[in-house]
């Protein structure tokens, strides 16, 4: 009898709390280093995913590695990729003051190796996770992060594809024209005011001579940042979310990596 009554108590309990999530997007926190530079990455995966799967990695926007780069990140993971979100200034640094986002930002790209180098710490981090699959890999950045993942194109690193958002779009130089291997997405505001015409013209003829895989998506009426909800939270004016360029720019992401990566064990939510 009191089995029969404890049996009735636990499925009371399941229908009222419902059955545990034995199989959710899982985050951690991981630390790292470049050198010296201690750094605290986010990885996210689904543990219902038993198999091996595409790794991308996530780069943030000048502000540093906040809540917004996160979300990305367990937004790849709801769509059967292991992402893991990197850290580029070092652990704990994120700031919403533009004066110190710059300075911090340029410290890292005032030097194009060290620049690389601090990206590759975070993809090997990434191939180093047993839920990796090390052939199938991609980067994708927004802002200051959308300029290092081209960096990193032009640097030959070991991605199949990657893909820039609302990023500064550096021009490879002539002597990196014959490193490029990865397919390259850009996704650009053409009212970013902080990118003129004449940088994303360069940016098509260099790739061009590069015989590159490479696209090129420009939206109208759309400025920096369009990508991010609380872009006009920051008070700048060259700031504004643009939902259709966000859904757009995201949409045509997927359809890379599906092309890339044949990706078979893609889930919907």
């Amino acid at each position: 009898m009191n089995r029969i009554l404890l049996l009735f108590v636990l499925i009371s309990v399941l229908l009222v709390f419902g059955y545990p999530a034995n199989a959710e997007i899982q985050v951690k926190s991981v630390d790292y280093r470049d050198g010296s530079m201690e750094l605290t990455g986010f990885l996210a995966w689904d543990d219902k995913i038993k198999a091996s799967r595409p790794g991308v990695l996530v780069i943030h926007e000048w502000w540093g590695l906040n809540d917004y780069a996160k979300q990305r990140a367990r937004q790849l993971a709801e769509q059967g990729y292991v992402a893991f979100a990197v850290d580029m200034y070092g652990a704990g640094k994120v700031t919403r003051h533009p004066d110190e986002a710059s300075a911090w930002m340029k410290e890292i790209n005032k030097n194009s190796q060290q620049w690389v180098r601090r990206a590759n710490a975070g993809l090997a981090v990434l191939k180093q996770q047993p839920l990796v699959d090390t052939q199938k890999l991609a980067a994708i950045g927004y802002c200051f992060g959308g300029a290092t993942v081209l960096q990193m194109a032009y640097a030959g690193l070991d991605l199949d594809a990657v893909v820039s958002f609302h990023g500064s779009l550096p021009t490879p130089a002539d002597d990196q024209l014959d490193n490029i291997k990865a397919s390259i997405l850009v996704a650009h505001g053409n009212s970013d005011p902080f990118v003129p015409a004449e940088k994303v013209a360069a940016l098509r003829t260099a790739l061009e001579k590069a015989g590159a895989d490479w696209q090129l998506l420009v939206f109208g009426n759309t400025r920096h940042s369009f990508t991010n909800p609380d872009a006009a939270s920051y008070g700048i004016e060259a700031l504004a979310y643009n939902q259709l360029a966000d859904q757009r720019s995201w949409a045509m992401m997927l359809e890379l990596f599906e092309e890339k990566f044949q990706h078979a064990e893609t889930v919907s939510r």
